[in-house]
């Protein structure tokens, strides 16, 4: 039975020191339908392997200069290969060898002289197998990223927020440095979706989070969508001053773009933003009890950042309110 397309696409890098062997590996596996490339030693493969990335590794365990074994070891040490099986050949009665392919990386392995019917079967099997796991972490990756997405702006969502904050909390307790947390609402949205419907309220807060991963999501930072049409930003090592100039930025660029809010007493969609600055700490009775982390601390810091948003929402909306907080 022939291969498949997906499996017929794929590349085979033979590895082995006889031209020979090469030579009728290469005329078998181009009938089964495989792309075919070749090496002579360890040393040729590992070139090989870094220019072309084949789908899997015909690597003979005898060779001068640079072995099946030292070589698969070198395999090994490539990120890249972790989706790359590497098929063994080695002497019908060498149970060393063998032993040494498994505890180097090999996935499995063929003994000379070999048995063809068991080749095309190892090979396929072993190509399927690594293409199902790549599928499999594709799709793990991506429901991963759906889990911590919000899905109208792409941004974290709240679940995601709170998970890197608790992060961030810990790690700067420990290095004694600033966080800064800043919470945004765009004035007057009740108005807006009055206004211009619902459809023309989800572009809004999509440009409204747009401008904030621009200007607020770079190194460290997240930007998250906290609820309905609020915003947060977790910024580490990050101090009040610089928090307050990124916050003005944001207030610029959304002024730059002019969206018209009939609604609203500035004819745009503004922003009100409150941002708290820390240095964030542990108490010494969870120290000693080796606890990470301290809710009351941090569930304060939170409180004080939306305090500093309705201050600004208070104070006429479209400003920024900063404080430091001092556990």
């Amino acid at each position: 039975m022939k291969t498949s397309l997906l499996e017929s696409q794929s590349l085979v890098l033979i590895v082995d020191d006889e031209p020979f062997i090469r030579l009728i590996l290469r005329h078998f596996l181009e009938r089964e339908g495989y792309k075919i490339a070749e090496a002579q030693n360890g040393r040729e493969a590992l070139t090989a392997f870094k220019e072309l990335h084949p789908d899997i590794i015909l690597l003979d365990a005898i060779m001068p200069d640079m072995d099946g074994f030292e070589c698969c070891t070198h395999l090994e040490l490539l990120d890249c290969t972790k989706h790359t099986p590497v098929l063994m050949m080695a002497g019908l009665e060498d149970q060393e060898s063998v032993d040494r392919a498994f505890a180097v990386g090999a996935i499995d392995y063929v003994t000379k002289p070999i048995h063809w019917p068991v080749l095309r079967q190892r090979v396929k099997r072993l190509i399927q197998q690594s293409q199902l796991q790549q599928k499999l972490e594709t799709v793990n990756l991506e429901l991963q990223r759906l889990v911590i997405t919000d899905d109208l702006t792409g941004l974290g969502n709240y679940r995601h927020f709170i998970e890197q904050l608790e992060n961030h909390w810990n790690i700067l307790a420990r290095d004694k440095n600033y966080l800064s947390l800043m919470f945004c609402d765009i004035d007057y949205f009740k108005q807006y979706n009055d206004t211009y419907y619902h459809m023309q309220g989800s572009e809004c807060l999509k440009k409204i989070g747009s401008i904030l991963k621009d200007k607020a999501q770079k190194n460290e930072n997240l930007v998250a969508r906290y609820g309905g049409d609020e915003f947060v930003a977790i910024m580490p090592r990050t101090n009040r001053h610089d928090a307050h100039q990124i916050a003005e930025a944001i207030q610029t660029t959304l002024k730059d773009f002019k969206i018209e809010h009939e609604g609203s007493s500035f004819k745009y969609v503004t922003l009100s933003i409150g941002v708290a600055t820390t240095i964030p700490t542990i108490s010494p009775s969870l120290e000693r009890r080796r606890v990470n982390l301290d809710y009351p601390l941090l569930d304060n810091f939170l409180t004080e950042a939306d305090n500093q948003l309705y201050n600004a929402k208070k104070h006429g909306r479209n400003r920024i309110c900063c404080s430091e907080y001092h556990p």
